[in-house]
């Protein structure tokens, strides 16, 4: 495991709120400074307010989808190099390349293994 030389901040964003808190546990049991959001509105309000150096990105929530909020993300110059990972109950092979068309660095497909969310956060950190 490679720990982090900073406290790199990595925003967590489910509308399942047992996702979230498990998602968070890891992450912070990890080293890393851990923030949430519920939906892709919120996401990208906090996203404004100050850039994460990762994002863990639901696709399915309500009103502005994950694929729909990564879109934005890439279109602004403060947050296109910003690494998403996507983390969906979708695995279909059409859901994840549009993940991949749309930005993302990597997929997730729930219910996810913890030994592989904290491999594929430390990586993507790593190549950043």
């Amino acid at each position: 495991m490679i720990l982090p030389t900073q406290l790199e901040e990595i925003l967590v964003v489910d509308d399942t709120p047992a996702n979230l808190k498990l998602l968070s546990q890891i992450l912070t049991d990890q080293g890393y400074k851990v923030r949430v959001a519920v939906n892709g509105a919120q996401a990208l309000a906090s996203i404004d307010l100050a850039v994460p150096d990762l994002i863990l990105l639901d696709v399915k929530m309500p009103g502005i989808n994950g694929f729909d909020v990564c879109r934005q993300l890439k279109t602004n110059p403060k947050t296109k190099k910003v690494p998403v990972i996507f983390i969906s109950a979708l695995d279909d092979l059409k859901d994840k390349l549009k993940g991949f068309s749309v930005g993302g660095v990597d997929y997730i497909s729930k219910p996810f293994q913890i030994e592989e969310v904290k491999a594929r956060v430390e990586s993507h950190l790593f190549i950043r």
